[in-house]
């Protein structure tokens, strides 16, 4: 799930974490990761979302871990563990009884605390074979993070790495998402920082530092089209307002002292271990 709708102030509380802390994540990143393999395996045409949402609520109960999304408030609290959201849904999609089509783009989001440290990734899969435009699409989201995850080490500041990050979703003549912002993660799904995956002078006023110790979930967000949104009539999913596909990819990535690791290593990479 996505962090915020807008950069938090400036007095925000950042927690570092130990490197114990970090292999705590990392467990649950790990559960995470799993999850992700689990359902790149089990997508294709005809499948529904609520079968794939109802797999990965069974993986978390065998690994003993709860999953962050079931429950989370809203006008109607979100009522599954993954977000599930195809083409133009953006984000929060919510899993029902739509069968994904040849040719779908399909975002998926989920996260879960084990032994109290939370993880949380978010990819997007194609359902057989999609077109060109998805293609580069799905090429330049996975780019941006990648990016991110590559810069943190060689940068000083947040906003250093979300101007890359803009670059090359600018560059590639798409756009960045706005509205939504990845954010810091720990014991809880959402801490401090707000993560921007673009630069505006609020983000500046309120970037911070990048040091050993910071845990993030980066996920940037891909429209082909405009950056605009439009949140649709059940009140969670988030689509592009002029209808163009979307793309969403997020890691939780710490920072140490010896480089950036990424604790949801192997979300989009089923059958690789």
């Amino acid at each position: 799930m996505r962090g915020a709708e807008q950069p938090k102030k400036a007095d925000s509380v950042i927690i570092l974490k130990s490197r114990r802390e970090i292999e705590l994540m990392r467990a649950a990143g790990q559960v995470v990761a799993e999850a992700h393999q689990l359902i790149e395996l089990m997508i294709e045409p005809g499948v529904t979302t609520r079968v794939l949402d109802t797999a990965v609520e069974q993986l978390f109960d065998r690994r003993n871990a709860t999953g962050l999304f079931k429950g989370v408030p809203g006008k109607v609290p979100f009522p599954a563990v993954t977000c599930i959201s195809p083409n133009e849904q953006i984000v929060h999609g919510i899993p029902g009884e739509r069968k994904l089509a040849d040719g779908d783009i399909v975002s998926v989001d989920t996260g879960c605390r084990l032994n109290g440290w939370c993880g949380d990734a978010a990819w997007t899969y194609a359902v057989g074979d999609v077109d060109p435009l998805k293609q580069s699409l799905m090429s330049v989201g996975r780019n941006t993070l990648e990016v991110a995850i590559r810069e943190i080490a060689h940068c000083e500041l947040w906003s250093e790495v979300a101007a890359l990050m803009e670059e090359t979703v600018r560059n590639a003549k798409f756009s960045v998402v706005e509205d939504f912002v990845g954010h810091g993660i720990g014991q809880e799904m959402h801490e401090d920082p707000q993560v921007p995956n673009y630069v505006s002078s609020q983000v500046r006023r309120n970037d911070f530092r990048l040091e050993p110790g910071l845990v993030l979930a980066v996920e940037p967000m891909v429209n082909a089209g405009t950056k605009k949104t439009q949140l649709l009539a059940d009140h969670w999913t988030v689509a592009t307002a002029d209808g163009q596909p979307s793309v969403h990819f997020e890691h939780t990535i710490a920072f140490t002292s010896d480089g950036v690791s990424v604790l949801t290593e192997g979300v989009g990479c089923a059958g690789a271990s």
